[in-house]
């Protein structure tokens, strides 16, 4: 392993967190390219995901020739010797390039002491932040590709000695296999689950269209998230149709340099679609107890998102009355939100949002990640001490069960 530079990971200060306890809430696996081969069955070994030569380049394929991560990009921006690659340099680089805590679990755990993080929440990058990627199989590999998933996941966190906490990703087609999946996460020690927020934009195994997270065919999911006490996550990017970077959102003519960086910002608004859905579809007036989490999307469009949500309720919804409260009532029972480079009235929209429904990330190790990590303590400076204390760690020990 390379030594980490301290003077790599903070920018201005060497105290960014005031000594305060912190959980960082959204990072990333690099994932091995052994992850799934590793421990797959023999039938399925040469079929689940893993690394090849394609057109003369390493890519990501599933099921024996199906692209899913062309050029087997690692998605991290940190080289060996700790410092960032500039601009979209980092996407001609493989995993051997990156440094080792992207994908191993040990040296994850010697920057996050060099970080002062106490725990991080991990999601995925290869079959998609949601898992949608499993969806291009058939239902057999795809079940199993997110079983193993899981239980690697649950191997990271008890090597981590329960310092690091993947979500768990779910057989998003199938609401009794999800709420089996959840389950069985749940007896391994995992500590949420990770949603792919579209499921309508898929058929199911039946060839049928999926239905919205609104119906209750998902129930059952529903049921095991809530009777477990699981968190429910929704990364940005989670579907087809939010993971966007370089296609819908620029204008043709927009530089190629830029288009990801626009598509990047579009992203963390396009959550709110995703918030306002399960808001008005009336969902958490049949599951009040569902805890919610908006991740890698920021915080500075929610409270205007909220807003006018309870507007445009008020002018054409409230005579039907669908809902058992305002829209904007409910985000402050059943979601939580992330911040990480925000710092233009930070504390103020943290008061706003309710210092209780907000948690800090850095989204390591990829492109926009907080890293080096500036001071963070002075950028909550409106805040008052226990305020501070539930952004950095309590929200996130206390939703996510964290044994810290």
């Amino acid at each position: 392993m390379t030594a980490l530079d301290p003077a790599n990971l903070f920018k201005d200060t060497a105290s960014p967190f005031g000594g305060r306890k912190v959980v960082d809430v959204d990072t990333h696996l690099t994932e091995p390219h052994d992850l799934w081969t590793s421990r797959a069955p023999a039938s399925l070994k040469d079929r689940v995901p893993q690394v090849k030569m394609i057109d003369g380049k390493r890519s990501w394929v599933i099921d024996g020739d199906v692209v899913i991560g062309e050029g087997a990009n690692p998605s991290s921006t940190v080289k060996r010797d700790g410092t960032k690659w500039p601009g979209l340099e980092f996407m001609s680089k493989q995993i051997e390039d990156c440094h080792p805590a992207s994908y191993s679990t040990r040296e994850r755990v010697e920057l996050m002491d060099a970080l002062g993080v106490a725990a991080q929440i991990v999601y995925p990058n290869i079959l998609g932040f949601g898992g949608q990627n499993a969806a291009r199989v058939d239902a057999e590999l795809r079940a199993a590709c997110v079983r193993i998933f899981n239980d690697a996941m649950a191997e990271m966190q008890e090597e981590s000695g329960q310092r690091i906490f993947p979500m768990a990703m779910l057989p998003w087609w199938d609401a009794k296999e999800s709420a089996a999946e959840i389950e069985r996460c749940h007896g391994m020690g995992l500590r949420g689950i990770n949603i792919n927020s579209d499921p309508q934009t898929h058929r199911g195994l039946d060839g049928e269209m999926l239905p919205s997270l609104a119906s209750e065919k998902w129930d059952p999911m529903w049921d095991a998230a809530t009777s477990l006490n699981m968190p429910v996550n929704f990364h940005i990017g989670a579907s087809d149709q939010m993971m966007d970077w370089f296609g819908n959102q620029a204008w043709p003519d927009i530089d190629y340099d830029l288009r990801m960086g626009l598509g990047g910002a579009m992203l963390f608004v396009n959550n709110g679609r995703v918030m306002a859905n399960l808001i008005y579809s009336g969902l958490l007036d049949r599951y009040e107890k569902l805890t919610f989490v908006s991740v890698e999307s920021g915080l500075g469009w929610i409270p205007f998102t909220l807003e006018a949500l309870d507007m445009e309720y008020m002018e054409v919804g409230i005579r039907a009355g669908k809902l058992k409260r305002m829209p904007s009532e409910y985000y402050a029972t059943n979601f939580l939100s992330c911040f990480w480079f925000e710092r233009r009235d930070l504390s103020q929209t943290i008061k706003r949002l309710g210092a209780e429904t907000v948690m800090f990330e850095t989204d390591f190790p990829h492109p926009i990640c907080l890293y080096p990590i500036d001071d963070v303590d002075t950028a909550m400076g409106g805040l008052t001490e226990d305020e501070k204390v539930k952004v950095l760690s309590g929200n996130a020990e206390r939703v996510y069960n964290l044994p810290l």
